[in-house]
């Protein structure tokens, strides 16, 4: 029986090390204040998981709502900024 072998090295990306490159952190740090939205969002729906809103409860979501979309939209601005700069 023959047996079949690979005839060059094989392939592999470089190790994992479970640690995030400094650009991932540098990602991470300008997404935070959509990342901290999002989880006011979250915590505001999370607390009329169990019972019926009330209309304090209705505000906190609509309010939380909107710091997602401004937040977002900022980091729209900032990545179209970046861009553009870039482009100059």
């Amino acid at each position: 029986m023959k047996t079949i072998a690979a005839l060059q090295a094989v392939v592999t990306a470089a190790p994992f090390d479970g640690e995030p490159s400094d650009a991932e952190l540098d990602a991470i740090e300008t997404e935070m204040p959509a990342i901290l939205a999002d989880v006011h969002l979250l915590d505001a729906q999370i607390m009329t998981i169990d019972r019926a809103p009330t209309e304090l409860d209705h505000q906190r979501i609509r309010r939380a709502r909107r710091r997602v979309l401004a937040a977002r939209r900022d980091l729209a601005n900032q990545a179209a900024a970046t861009v553009s700069a870039g482009a100059s």
